[in-house]
């Protein structure tokens, strides 16, 4: 009894590690996109991206898309996969810059701060 339930804890543990292995290829990276259009969404709602910083991030990831497509055409290949993670996570940190850079609508001007001291304008 003991062996039959080692012998099954031991190919469900194999069949977990294989399981991502055999999932589509582009699944990552289409979650991928889909979790950068979520933040950029939940930037513009929350008021940490102003609309032209959605725009611009909207249209960068629409060119992600397009050379996705353009890849797909003849089968993903690993270089081509590992591209657009690559360009997926410069994307992603943009977003992670624009969202907290303080130019959001409800303080556009906090970064605009001066100091007149002795009657002379400093710009942080």
């Amino acid at each position: 009894m003991k062996r039959i339930l080692a012998t099954l804890i031991a190919a469900s543990s194999l069949a977990a590690v294989a399981a991502p292995a055999l999932a589509a290829p582009g699944a990552d990276i289409n979650a991928r996109q889909a979790n950068v259009e979520r933040r950029i969404d939940m930037g513009v709602r929350n008021g940490s991206l102003t609309r032209n910083e959605a725009v611009r991030l909207r249209t960068e990831m629409r060119q992600i898309a397009r050379l996705e497509y353009r890849y797909r055409a003849n089968g993903l290949s690993n270089w081509e996969r590992r591209d657009l993670v690559a360009r997926l996570d410069v994307l992603s940190a943009r977003i992670a810059h624009e969202r907290h850079d303080r130019d959001d609508r409800r303080n556009r001007y906090d970064d605009r701060r001066d100091d007149r001291r002795d009657g002379e304008y400093r710009r942080y």
